[in-house]
């Protein structure tokens, strides 16, 4: 089963997503667009860091996820 960490820094106003391990990154890339992606040795995206995240109220916030066949 695939494992999704969602963490949110309210101090900081970052949003972090990690779909793979965490210790497995090797390389991190801005986009240009106050998103940095986490690869790993492979290149793979494993997670991704949204800068200045302000969530739209103090209410917890909401994910949802959906499975998607390649």
């Amino acid at each position: 089963m695939a494992e999704v960490k969602v963490f949110y820094d309210r101090t900081g106003n970052t949003l972090v997503v990690w779909f793979g391990n965490p210790q497995d990154e090797v390389e991190a890339e801005e986009t240009g667009d106050e998103v940095i992606l986490m690869k790993d040795q492979q290149g793979q995206v494993i997670g991704f860091e949204k800068l200045n995240f302000l969530p739209p109220s103090d209410h917890p916030i909401r994910i949802a996820f959906e499975t998607v066949a390649l």
